[in-house]
Order: C-alpha cells, then sequence, then structure tokens
C-alpha cells in the first residue's frame, strides 16, 4: 500500500479577497436585468482626450 499524500494548502488573503470578488461580479450580473457588459474598462484621467478638453475650455469661456 502507497501512502497518499494530503494536499492541505493555505487560503490566503489575496486568494480570499480574488474569490469574493469574482463571486460578487457573478451575483450582480445575475441580478441585472437586462444586457450589461462583461468586460468593463475604466478610462484614465491621464489619457488626453480632445473632447474633454473642449469642454472645459467652452465652460470657462
Amino acid at each position: 500500500m502507497k501512502k497518499l499524500k494530503s494536499n492541505k494548502t493555505k487560503i490566503t488573503a489575496k486568494d480570499y479577497i480574488k474569490a469574493v470578488k469574482k463571486a460578487d461580479r457573478e451575483q450582480q450580473l445575475k441580478d441585472f436585468i437586462g444586457w450589461q457588459r462583461t468586460t468593463k474598462v475604466h478610462k484614465s484621467k491621464k489619457v488626453y482626450n480632445r473632447k474633454s478638453d473642449k469642454k472645459k475650455y467652452n465652460e470657462e469661456s
């Protein structure tokens, strides 16, 4: 008979947070009525945007 190794791994805080975020996102998509993007990209405030610059210029005038 061979002795089986037990795979006891500890769950780190990072793993726990990642799992909670994933489960929360899946629940949010499930509860939302209608269509919603699954990969939503947030725009950086540092990225040059011509439209927002024009808007700021017109508001100042």
